[in-house]
């Protein structure tokens, strides 16, 4: 077994998206390579309900797949195929654009005003783009939790892990995202394909990486003085991890425990053509799609 080496730790950035939703952006919109199959990684916690209320209205995607999942607070949702509903703490949707849908989320506060939960892009390969929209909604309660000897405690939302297999299926893919927090002081290794890209995304505790030879470890860093002052968790809270090559990561888990999002998938290796919510191969494809929003022919 080879541990897989650090490339490079990113502190999620701050972005204003949909109608004002201030969030927190992984990745995304620019050279995903490294993610591939991948796309975008948006993490959306706020405590203050002016920042999210307004939510995402009415928008089209075509191309991809969209992976919302609630820790936090609710999200409705509706499409341009009639379906309606709300996605509370733990839910998770998997939504297929495929060939084109129109949907819009709504975020809700809990009790406190607190809204979290993240929102992941998968690209489809070509043969798939064009395929007929279809949801999976899964509830908090089916999605299976395992929890070993050590107290390690991973939830599995898609892809088989530890003999269990996650709810959501027939993803192109074949990712495999999991909920993962290892308790304090403990140290594991956590097996992913060596063909597959991977990326971790630290959300609560702390905790380090293992570089093969040399640990990642969280490190604090106060920028600015006096009033204006902040402290920026550089690999933990809001840092995404990037994997090399290797069949398993290595962690150790601080005083507090480690939390984080575990995602892997294989690689598609084709040309993306992306505009906002519209990911295809070619130009040609990307000014089509667009020109039929225009004349009222994008929902095949």
């Amino acid at each position: 077994m080879s541990i897989r080496p650090v490339k490079r730790i990113v502190e999620a950035k701050p972005t204003l998206e949909g109608a004002g939703v201030k969030l927190r952006r992984a990745f995304g919109f620019g050279d995903t390579k490294e993610v591939d199959p991948f796309l975008l990684l948006d993490d959306f916690r706020n405590e203050h309900p002016e920042d999210y209320l307004a939510g995402f209205p009415w928008h089209p995607h075509r191309g991809i797949e969209t992976i919302t999942y609630v820790l936090a607070g609710s999200v409705e949702h509706g499409d341009s195929l009639g379906n309606r509903g709300a996605m509370g703490a733990g839910d998770v949707q998997w939504m297929t654009a495929g060939s084109g849908i129109l949907h819009q989320e709504m975020p809700k506060g809990d009790a406190h005003g607190r809204m979290h939960g993240f929102q992941l892009w998968a690209n489809l390969p070509k043969r798939l783009k064009m395929t007929a929209p279809r949801y999976q909604d899964v509830k908090g309660a089916d999605i299976p939790e395992v929890t070993d000897d050590d107290g390690t405690r991973v939830r599995i939302v898609c892809g088989e892990f530890w003999g269990r297999r996650g709810p959501v299926d027939g993803v192109a893919a074949d990712p495999r995202y999991l909920d993962v927090w290892v308790p304090p002081g403990r140290r594991r290794t956590l097996p992913i394909e060596a063909s597959r890209h991977a990326f971790a995304y630290v959300f609560d505790g702390e905790g380090s990486f293992r570089d093969a030879s040399k640990p990642l470890p969280v490190r604090t860093e106060l920028v600015g003085t006096g009033r204006d002052a902040t402290v920026l968790d550089r690999t933990g809270n809001r840092s995404l991890v990037l994997f090399d090559r290797g069949d398993e990561i290595a962690v150790e888990a601080g005083e507090q425990g480690f939390r984080f999002l575990l995602v892997s998938g294989q690689p598609i290796e084709e040309p993306v053509a992306w505009h906002g919510p519209i990911v295809m191969n070619t130009r040609a494809e990307l000014q089509q799609a667009f020109q039929e929003l225009n004349d009222g022919t994008f929902i095949k």
